[in-house]
């Protein structure tokens, strides 16, 4: 009935065949069909629909990640412990009302059908993803209903009964059956069903010749197509490591044939396989999650995304182009694919489909309803393709998708009992007060913070697990140090009202005399940058506008989002760069250390994202941000290569770096300008100056 595998992302699955494999292949085409539905009528109550949708793919994780492998008596406990959690969520959902009723009292089977539920999140995330989101979830519990109250200092907790620590586990606004869940059976779901459709549509193989039309023939070209590949593949997979896996097969062959390093090769694709949660339209489930949080509207997020993620994408393209030019190798000759053969193959599977995405997104829907109608656009557009998707392309679709949405539906949901304790106990408060202490008001060191906390977190927890965990304790912090950038300058340019001054007054009584009129910057920094948080926050309410706020708060977001992805390709555990390795049969810590080195775009553009208007909506700002980081990422990958179109020495590599920096320093457009200069001129220095080289051997 049932074998016992492993799927591209390393964990052991079940794999059902005959009658059994049919039922359940029914039952995830009618998990989806069912949410589909209710996003265009909801005949649910919120709650109840998140209870379903966890309960749904709790059975589906119990039934398909097995407690023991291959082992009948163990697939009966987790068909019983499936059924179990699922019938306890349905439970959860319609007792709602009847547990108000009694005063918020929990009657004996709601406490059963809670334990069933915690436990169930606990065992099914430990099956999933290891064992750091269960010890969590333990420890949180415990914190607010225990321990907490033996902590000294700024984390102590008197503790809650046991009753209201379950009650709020389960209905609290952003526990299990919550916020994050709520963004789970929606947005999150819609999209992976989505992607699974434009995936059997085939347009994940029109990708891939597109890819190959546009780069394959210039230098350093696979590598190219890897970079362009990942990044459309990207609107499609929400996964660094599936993204690394369904194109990887393909690219890293090509590089290693055209002569590049067997490391480089499985590094290039895991670090652009890693910018595919970067991508817009879809971001993984960051993007929904990022929504939820700030409040901000999916569709501008989206937008104000694009330029940062071609950026990254930009970087690890000058790697590769930079890597074949010190290497000496040449274009690999054409192997008969064209842009018009490519469109006629597959582009209208892809094409009209994210069209029409984008377009939804951009004339006011709703991301469901946008996900939905591009749905429907993929099976009318792939009648124009060679592979139309019939009944049965249809139905294996939503199985398809189904069963890609297990881990993400569990994670999401369980890993609200985390976010609910560090809401209910004021964790998140607390913890960013320490970082704002800890940086000193600095932002560069705060995100040094953040970036060495994602590693810790990445090595045990999926990405957007981590980007949560992060965003809700240390974001609060950030955004307050950018927004305090707003108040510096008013401070700098003399322009507080009496208002503001009256706080400061109040707050630092000695700089009284010092506020009539301008100061320099870097005495209205030192005393921003000091104030305690009841000084700092009414001020910085009264003299940054509202605008200028939500750009601060959704960049402290963005700058946690991509820090939260290093750990798909920083040693000691890089899941995406080992799964490269494994492709390109490269040993797998030389692979994560080259895949690290080419993602350095995860680093220098969140220091922009804190200094620079890259988020701010002003497009012409964002156009000449994004048009200087494009040259100064250029010269910094030179600089970190010796080579630009030839090999080059250490004196103009630490001129390179230079100028590199010059083009990325925020606020000095004069700095910005003679950067770029300075890289031009170097880069026209090296191609009529420097000797032919032999080919270099790659160190990565």
């Amino acid at each position: 009935m049932s074998t016992t595998d492993r799927d591209e992302d390393n964990s052991p699955i079940r794999h059902f065949s005959g009658p059994v494999g049919l039922v359940l292949t029914g039952l995830c085409v009618a998990i989806a069909v069912l949410h589909i539905y209710v996003a265009f009528d909801p005949v649910l109550s919120e709650l109840e629909r998140n209870a379903l949708h966890f309960g749904g793919f709790a059975f589906l994780a119990a039934i398909f990640y097995p407690s023991l492998r291959g082992s009948r008596i163990a697939l009966v406990l987790d068909i019983a412990l499936g059924v179990l959690v699922a019938l306890s969520a349905a439970h959860l959902a319609l007792a709602e009302t009847a547990i108000y009723e009694r005063g918020v009292k929990l009657a004996p089977l709601d406490w059963i059908a809670t334990a069933f539920c915690v436990f169930g999140a606990v065992e099914l995330t430990r099956r999933l993803t290891g064992w750091v989101i269960p010890i969590l979830i333990i420890l949180a519990l415990g914190y607010v209903s225990y321990w907490g109250q033996w902590i000294g200092g700024i984390f102590a907790f008197p503790g809650l009964s046991v009753e209201s620590v379950a009650f709020r586990s389960i209905y609290g606004d952003d526990a299990m059956f919550g916020s994050i869940a709520r963004i789970s059976s929606t947005y999150v779901f819609l999209f992976i069903i989505f992607g699974a459709f434009l995936i059997r549509s085939g347009a994940g193989e029109f990708v891939i010749n597109l890819a190959r039309a546009v780069a394959g023939r210039m230098v350093g070209g696979p590598g190219i197509v890897a970079v362009i590949a990942s990044g459309l593949t990207g609107t499609i997979s929400g996964s660094a490591v599936a993204n690394t896996a369904s194109t990887g097969v393909i690219t890293i062959p090509l590089m290693k044939r055209a002569g590049f390093n067997p490391k480089f090769a499985g590094g290039v694709e895991a670090a652009a396989s890693t910018g595919g949660q970067l991508m817009p339209p879809i971001m993984g489930a960051g993007a929904f999650v990022m929504a939820s949080f700030t409040q901000i509207p999916y569709e501008t997020i989206v937008a104000v995304a694009a330029l940062p993620a071609l950026l990254y994408f930009l970087s690890v393209a000058f790697f590769v182009r930079i890597e074949a030019r010190r290497q000496n190798l040449p274009p690999m000759p054409s192997e008969g694919q064209t842009l018009k053969t490519a469109f006629i193959e597959g582009g209208a599977s892809f094409l009209i489909p994210i069209a029409t995405l984008i377009g939804l997104l951009v004339s006011g829907f709703t991301p469901t309803y946008a996900a939905v109608f591009g749905i429907i656009a993929v099976i009318a557009s792939s009648w124009l393709t060679r592979n139309p998707m019939g009944p049965k392309a249809v139905l294996e679709a939503l199985a398809m998708g189904t069963k890609s949405m297990i881990l993400t539906a569990v994670l999401l949901c369980a890993v609200g009992l985390v976010v609910n304790v560090i809401a209910t106990a004021g964790v998140g408060n607390t913890f960013s007060l320490m970082v704002a202490s800890w940086s000193g008001g600095n932002i560069l060191i705060a995100l040094a913070l953040v970036a060495l906390a994602s590693l810790v977190l990445g090595m045990g927890l999926p990405v957007t697990a981590a980007y949560i965990v992060l965003a809700t304790l240390s974001a609060p912090a950030i955004a307050g140090m950018i927004a305090d950038n707003f108040v510096i300058a008013q401070m700098t340019a003399g322009n507080l009202d009496a208002s503001a001054k009256a706080i400061l007054m109040f707050g630092v009584p000695e700089v009284a005399g010092t506020l009539d009129g301008a100061m320099p910057r870097a005495d209205a920094s030192a005393i921003v940058r000091t104030l305690p948080l009841e000084v700092a926050a009414p001020l910085r309410e009264l003299v940054v506008p509202q605008d200028v706020a939500m750009v601060a708060l959704l960049s402290a977001h963005m700058i946690i989002f991509w820090l939260s992805q290093d750990s798909n390709v920083t040693p000691p555990v890089a899941l995406a760069a080992f799964t490269a390795a494994a492709i390109a049969k490269a040993p797998a810590m030389g692979t994560g250390v080259a895949s690290w080195k080419l993602a350095k775009g995860l680093y220098i553009v969140p220091i922009l994202f804190a200094y620079t208007p890259l988020l701010s909506g002003d497009w012409p700002a964002m156009l000449q941000v994004f048009g200087f980081a494009v040259v100064g990422v250029y010269a910094i990958a030179a600089a970190l290569q010796g080579c630009m179109e030839k090999p080059f020495g250490v004196a103009m590599r630490k001129l390179s770096l230079i100028a590199g920096v010059a083009c990325l320093w925020p606020g000095l457009l004069a700095l910005n300008i003679a950067g770029a200069v300075a890289v031009a001129a170097l880069l026209a220095w090296n191609v009529r100056s420097a000797p032919s080289q032999v080919p270099v051997p790659s160190d990565v």
